[in-house]
C-alpha cells in the first residue's frame, strides 16, 4: 500500500480553503473569476485547480513542493558558515571570487547560483542592475602582437595604504595575455613609455596599440579658435616613439569601444585587492613583486584564450636605440659657451674630436627613463648628465685594434725631402692620441692636406 504523504499544517489548511472555494463555485454560489479573486490567483490557475480536483480529488489540491523538506536542502550549519565567512573574511570579494574560495580553501561544494541567492537573500550582496543596451562584440585579432591594449586604472588596489594607486597594464587583444603590469605613482608619459619599452624588449615590435584619448597619447590642442576643427600640429612623445618603430597608435572615442580592457579592469578590481590583503602586502614594492611572481602568471593561466591563428605577429627589434626612442625629447640651440639651457640647468658640452665648437647648433635633449639626461646631435651623443645637470664622465674604453696608432722611434722615421720636410716639422704633432677618428683636425690626413696647401702657397710666393 502506498504510504500516505505527510504535509505541513499550513499546506492542509490551504488545501481545505481551496476545496471549499471550488465547491462553492461548482454549486453556482460563486463565479469562477470570483473564486480566483478569493484565492488570489489568476483565472487560468483557477481552471487548473478545478481540473486537478476533478481528476485527483482532495489530494490533488496539495502543493507537492510543500510535502516535506527537500532531501537536497543545505544544512543550517553550512548556511551559517557560508554567511559568516563572507561577512568576516571575504567581505570585499565578488560572488564568483567567493564561490571559488569556498571550493578551493574550505571544501564547500555549493553551486554558484545557490551562493549568490543566499548572499542576496541575507542582504550581503546587492542585486545586479538591469543591463543596458545590446552591443556587438568586436572579434579578436587572429595573431598575438597584431593589437595591444594599454591603460591605467586608478583604484584602491592596496587596502593597507590610504588613497588610490595607479596600475598600468599592457594586454594582448588576441589572447588576453598580460605582458606588463606595474604600480606607478601616476599615469604619465614616462611611465607609459617604460611599459612600452619593456614590452618591445621582451616580446618584440607589434603592429598597433589601442589606447584612450589621454593627453599623453593623443592631443588635438593647437591654440586656434575653439569654434574650428582642431588638429594637433606636433605628435606627442608616445606618438613620436611609436612612429619611429613603425607602430600604429589607435585612439578609442568611448569606453564601450574598449570593452575588452574595461572588462579586464573589472575583473582585476574585484580580485586583486582581496588577494593583496589576504597575502598581507601593504607596500607598493611588495605589490609589484606580487604582480610579477604570482598575479600575472595566474592571470595568464586562468583568463587567457588561444589565438585563432597560428604563429605570432611580433618581430624582434634589431638595434640599440630603444633608450633614445623611449625618452622624452626636447629641441635646443647651443649657446656660444657650448652650454645648453634646459629647465634651469646648464648642460656643458665637452670638447669633441670631430668638431671645434657646437655654438648655434641645434641639438636634442633626451630625458631618459632612469632620470638621466643626454645631448644628441644627429647620431652622435655629446654628453651624458645626471638629473641635476652634472656631467657623467664615461668610463675609458679600450681602443679598437684596427684604429690604434703607435709612435715609432725617431730613428725609424723615414726622411722626407724638399718642402714636405719643413712643412711636416712645422705642423707640430698629434702624437698623444691613440685613437684618431676620421675627420679629426689633428689626424694624419688633415696634416698631409695642410702640408700640401702650405707647399703650394710657398711655390706661388715670388
Amino acid at each position: 500500500m502506498r504510504e500516505q504523504p505527510t504535509y505541513p499544517a499550513s499546506a492542509v489548511e490551504r488545501a481545505m480553503k481551496v476545496q471549499e472555494v471550488i465547491l462553492r463555485a461548482m454549486d453556482g454560489r460563486l463565479k469562477w473569476y470570483q473564486a480566483a479573486e478569493i484565492l488570489g490567483i489568476s483565472d487560468r490557475q483557477m481552471r487548473r485547480w478545478k481540473q486537478r480536483y476533478e481528476r485527483e480529488g482532495y489530494d490533488g489540491l496539495f502543493d507537492r513542493r510543500r510535502q516535506e523538506p527537500s532531501p537536497k536542502r543545505v544544512a543550517v550549519a553550512v548556511v551559517r558558515q557560508v554567511l559568516t565567512l563572507f561577512r568576516e573574511r571575504y567581505f570585499d570579494c565578488n560572488v564568483l571570487h567567493f564561490h571559488e574560495k569556498l571550493q578551493a580553501e574550505h571544501g564547500i561544494p555549493l553551486s554558484y547560483t545557490w551562493v549568490k541567492t543566499a548572499l542576496q537573500t541575507a542582504g550581503l550582496v546587492a542585486k545586479e542592475a538591469r543591463r543596458g543596451t545590446h552591443r556587438k562584440a568586436r572579434p579578436r585579432r587572429p595573431l598575438p602582437g597584431m593589437l595591444l591594449h594599454t591603460d591605467a586604472s586608478t583604484h584602491a588596489w592596496i587596502p593597507e595604504l590610504v588613497g588610490m594607486q595607479d596600475l598600468i597594464a599592457v594586454l594582448d587583444d588576441a589572447t588576453s595575455v598580460v605582458y606588463y603590469a606595474r604600480f606607478v605613482p601616476q599615469e604619465s608619459t614616462t611611465t607609459m613609455m617604460a611599459a612600452l619599452k619593456a614590452v618591445v624588449e621582451r616580446q618584440g615590435l607589434f603592429c598597433a596599440l589601442y589606447t584612450d584619448h589621454g593627453s599623453h597619447f593623443l592631443t588635438t590642442r593647437t591654440g586656434r579658435s575653439p569654434h574650428r576643427p582642431q588638429q594637433a600640429t606636433d605628435p606627442t612623445q608616445i606618438q613620436r616613439a611609436l612612429g619611429q618603430l613603425g607602430i600604429t597608435l589607435i585612439g578609442a572615442h568611448s569606453p564601450q569601444a574598449r570593452g575588452r580592457m574595461e572588462r579586464f579592469w573589472e575583473t582585476w578590481q574585484g580580485r586583486l585587492p582581496q588577494e593583496l590583503r589576504l597575502a598581507g602586502i601593504g607596500t607598493v614594492e611588495g605589490a609589484n613583486a606580487f604582480l610579477v611572481q604570482t598575479w600575472v602568471p595566474f592571470h595568464n593561466r586562468t583568463w587567457t584564450v588561444p589565438a585563432a591563428g597560428e604563429g605570432t605577429a611580433f618581430i624582434s627589434y634589431v638595434g640599440d636605440q630603444l633608450e633614445r626612442i623611449f625618452a622624452v625629447q626636447h629641441g635646443r640651440v647651443v649657446s656660444n659657451d657650448n652650454c645648453v639651457q634646459f629647465e634651469r640647468r646648464r648642460l656643458q658640452i665637452p670638447q669633441a674630436a670631430w668638431r671645434y665648437s657646437f655654438a648655434k647648433c641645434r641639438v636634442t635633449v633626451y630625458e631618459h627613463l632612469d632620470g638621466t639626461l643626454s645631448l644628441g646631435c644627429g647620431p652622435h651623443t655629446l654628453g651624458r648628465y645626471a638629473a641635476d645637470g652634472t656631467w657623467l664622465v664615461p668610463a675609458p674604453a679600450d681602443p679598437t685594434p684596427g684604429h690604434r696608432r703607435t709612435r715609432k722611434p725617431v730613428g725609424m722615421t723615414p726622411p722626407m725631402n724638399g718642402a714636405g720636410t719643413s712643412a711636416r716639422n712645422s705642423l707640430g704633432t698629434c702624437r698623444s692620441r691613440l685613437d684618431t677618428p676620421p675627420g679629426c683636425p689633428q689626424g694624419p690626413q688633415a696634416r698631409r692636406r695642410r702640408a700640401t696647401h702650405r707647399e703650394r702657397s710657398e711655390r706661388r710666393t715670388p
